[in-house]
């Protein structure tokens, strides 16, 4: 279940943010901290005759103005995010990928359902119009296909691959980049983004039965509070780049936001079975990845489910691990709704920069904690706090669990903190 890279431990030296809380990983962060929701009504189609109307959207997002033409035809919006955010986290690397062997890169997304929106098009197109539709097609609508439109671009031929396990699958990416840099990898451009907004997309949803139907956008969204009713569904997500310690001290790199200190991913046992869920066992199993016991984890990033019975589990989860109220826990994901492939690497994000500045954004929204739900959910403001570790936590629809731990790190690339 658990990884371990030894002393070198990889660190964060980038990130690329295109989230419904903005274009960029400033102002996403700013965005976030103001409690500046990212939901709105659904408006690239017309959803009144779907029982879900809100969504993360994005905003102010025009691929045209980033890419090059001939990517805008080959490529689905999910893709056209993640190409735009492995620009901002290069640059934000100050990594020129040219200066690096070819065979010492590698990109590893997480995909949960492909390029929904370009399959949709052009299924409509060969209903409508006959023996049609575009020769990308199979390629844009693939689930790897971000992945290897960013490594074409980057020139990146090392070992590169696509996670596929719903919201869990941006923490399974960067535990398994600390696999590749404890090898012959110098760099891993990891994450994911989604773009679930069409209407094949809603409905391919909504089969879940955990979208909140609640036509109040300012209500529909509230994990671990006594009127949860389930989720907003969102687009976007975050790309980030990982180094091994290393060849990031080699290069000079000038900073680093964070280690990827730990990490275990398991499953929840099959509907019926009288075994407990995964989520306590994969936390404790990161935090003894990572070298740390619970009172040296400053914050939890919670999965944030938005339904009462998974909420009261990652409650208890948290509070058998950490204690009751003992560990501040957050759900920035509020403003953006939970954004599948693109969610848990958008909370990777969030953490690192928490980290880096000491405040823990708020939950958005949620005002009255449910029955059994003990735990210090930093709500209404953001709370400063000396921080120098975080947990993250993503569970998928199907069972996927996943936890990420986090340290902050000194300008020098030393760790900040450790064994307190």
């Amino acid at each position: 279940m658990t990884d371990s890279a030894g002393a070198d431990r990889p660190v964060v030296t980038g990130i690329g943010v295109v989230a419904p809380t903005g274009i960029g990983t400033a102002e996403h962060w700013r965005a976030t901290l103001d409690g500046r929701s990212g939901i709105g009504y659904i408006d690239r189609f017309d959803p009144a005759s779907y029982p879900v109307r809100h969504a993360g959207k994005l905003r102010g997002f025009a691929a045209e103005d980033h890419l090059p033409g001939r990517l805008l035809v080959e490529t689905d919006l999910w893709t056209q995010t993640g190409l735009v955010a492995s620009h901002e986290a290069l640059a934000d690397a100050a990594l020129d990928p040219a200066t690096v062997p070819e065979f010492e890169m590698a990109v590893l997304t997480s995909s949960s359902s492909g390029g929904v929106e370009f399959g949709q098009r052009e299924m409509a197109s060969l209903w409508q119009n006959g023996p049609r539709i575009s020769a990308y097609q199979s390629i844009a609508w693939f689930y790897a296909a971000t992945t290897g439109q960013l490594a074409i671009r980057h020139g990146m031929r090392g070992a590169c691959g696509v996670i596929c396990a719903e919201q869990a699958g941006g923490l399974d990416t960067l535990g398994h980049a600390r696999k590749f840099t404890a090898e012959d990898t110098k760099v891993v451009v990891a994450g994911g983004t989604d773009a679930p907004l069409c209407p094949y997309s809603l409905v391919a949803q909504l089969s879940n039965g955990r979208l909140s139907t609640e036509p109040d956008p300012r209500r529909a969204y509230l994990p671990f509070d006594e009127a949860a009713s389930g989720y907003l569904p969102g687009e976007g997500g975050a790309i980030l780049i990982v180094e091994g310690k290393h060849a990031h001290r080699e290069r000079g790199a000038a900073h680093s936001y964070g280690e990827v200190a730990g990490y275990a991913a398991g499953m929840d046992p099959r509907p019926g079975s009288p075994r407990p869920p995964a989520l306590t066992r994969v936390i404790r199993a990161a935090l003894a990845d990572a070298g740390l016991g619970p009172g040296e984890i400053d914050v939890v990033f919670a999965d944030a489910a938005g339904s009462a019975r998974e909420d009261l589990l990652e409650a208890r989860a948290i509070t058998e691990v950490f204690g009751a109220r003992a560990v501040p826990v957050t759900a920035p994901k509020t403003l953006v709704g939970r954004l599948y492939g693109g969610g848990a690497a958008l909370d990777v994000a969030t953490a690192l920069l928490a980290l880096r500045d000491g405040v823990i954004p708020h939950t958005d929204g949620t005002t009255r904690l449910a029955p059994g739900c003990d735990i210090d959910l930093v709500r209404s403001a953001p709370r400063e706090a000396a921080l120098t570790s975080a947990l993250v936590l993503a569970r998928g629809y199907g069972g996927f669990t996943s936890a990420l731990v986090l340290r902050k790190t000194e300008p020098d690339g030393t760790t900040q903190g450790a064994h307190r």
